[in-house]
């Protein structure tokens, strides 16, 4: 199982970006998806997670802002972000409660990560 995230870049303070994920592999179901941030000499943080049946929660400093969303069919994951800050600029990774084999706990996968900069 691989996730492959994508869509980081260059954007200045107030514009937008939507970040990819793609899950690829042995996969049976996929439970919550999610994405988390690190900032350099930060410790990675959540920022939203999204269930199957579409659920949502998200980091409070990005309510309002970001939007999650997946497509069950096709096992990917979004991260819509509007009005973005410096202060979001680090590498996104996306995560995944991955089954590959029916009635099975499943383990958590990580994407590589895709970088994300705010700046004017």
């Amino acid at each position: 199982v691989q996730l492959q995230a994508s869509g980081g870049g260059l954007v200045q303070p107030g514009g937008s970006l939507r970040l990819s994920c793609a899950a690829s592999g042995k996969i049976a179901s996929i439970a919550n998806m999610g994405w988390y941030r690190q900032a350099p000499g930060n410790q990675r943080e959540f920022v939203a997670v999204i269930t199957s049946s579409g659920l949502t929660n998200y980091l409070d400093s990005v309510k309002g802002r970001f939007t999650i969303s997946r497509d069950n069919a096709q096992n990917m994951v979004y991260l819509q972000m509007n009005d973005l800050k410096p202060e979001d600029t680090a590498v996104y990774y996306c995560n995944g409660l991955i089954r590959r084999r029916a009635f099975t706990p499943g383990d958590t996968y990580w994407g590589q990560g895709t970088l994300v900069t705010v700046s004017s």
